[in-house]
């Protein structure tokens, strides 16, 4: 048996997926005419596409997961290094990086994305204050989240930046 801190956690994270799985059905279940563009969808109506630079094998695991539960197609990298490639052959809406990671850092990456493919929206993800403010200062058109954030409040920032209909109305 679990001790109650363990379940908590166990429960918590469960009840998170659930609710990003409740939300994915909720909103494919509507319809209707001219509306905003579904969750996972860019303003053509594709499907949007992610590159996630994260060296925390967990956490890129469990934030491509949710995003993938949420309707996004989600391409997990471990390293900016390994991202490159990746930015030069294929199309992909948004570069989700982590900024502190070994080899070449989030914020390096953002700036080769930025010049490789303009078109690419990005968002930050870290744990440090202090790195924060150099991000905004090096890419200000890049979005923040500082760790550690809940499921919901990343997969909402996702759908702001494509203007995707959301439960909450909060576009």
């Amino acid at each position: 048996m679990l001790p109650f801190t363990g379940r908590a956690k166990m429960v918590t994270r469960l009840d998170n997926l659930y609710t990003l799985s409740h939300i994915s059905w909720l909103r494919a279940t509507r319809s209707g005419g001219n509306e905003a563009p579904r969750v996972g969808e860019n303003e053509s109506g594709a499907m949007v596409r992610i590159l996630l630079a994260e060296d925390d094998d967990s956490m890129r695991v469990y934030l491509a997961r949710a995003l993938e539960r949420s309707g996004y197609e989600v391409v997990p990298v471990a390293t900016g290094t390994e991202a490159l490639p990746h930015i030069n052959s294929d199309r992909f809406d948004l570069l989700l990086t982590d900024i502190v990671m070994p080899e070449m850092d989030g914020i390096e990456l953002a700036q080769y994305a930025a010049s490789a493919a303009p078109d690419m929206r990005i968002m930050f993800i870290t744990g440090f204050a202090a790195v924060t403010l150099k991000a905004g200062q090096a890419v200000p058109q890049a979005k923040v989240l500082s760790k550690p954030f809940h499921l919901r409040d990343l997969v909402l920032e996702v759908e702001r930046m494509f203007g995707s209909e959301s439960l909450t109305g909060l576009n």
